[in-house]
């Protein structure tokens, strides 16, 4: 199985990044506008597309106010199986977000790693606004 992670300094504190990463249904608007293009919630499930056309339907796993940990997993998609949890600590006057994603087949990594690295971009100044 392959793990991915990604750390990603952003310039506003864990508090208010936890506020946007926490809401489930506007991740793309709050989170990653533009990476992600659109956003319905269906049964619970949001299913997103991404700005290359990919559509993904991910599932809340858990969200815990008192880790400021969110964890979700894509239930229809090309992984087999796919995990993923997002984390804000503080950091100085400003927060790091911790993103995993524990991901099969492991031939999807370097395509999935190539797109957190692009919406780590995103996230990163959307998330410090």
């Amino acid at each position: 199985m392959a793990t991915l992670r990604r750390e990603i300094p952003v310039a506003a504190g864990a508090a208010p990044v936890w506020q946007k990463l926490r809401d489930f249904g506007a991740v793309h608007t709050e989170v990653a506008p533009g990476f992600l293009t659109d956003l319905k919630m269906d049964k619970g499930d949001r299913v997103l597309t991404f700005f290359n056309g990919m559509v993904a339907r991910e599932r809340l796993v858990t969200s815990d106010d008192e880790t400021c940990r969110l964890v979700y997993s894509v239930v229809e998609g090309q992984a087999s199986h796919y995990n993923a949890a997002v984390q804000v600590f503080p950091e100085g006057d400003g927060s790091r977000v911790v993103w995993t994603i524990d991901l099969l087949p492991n031939e999807l990594a370097p395509a999935i790693g190539g797109m957190m690295d692009e919406a780590a971009k995103v996230m990163r100044k959307a998330l410090a606004e």
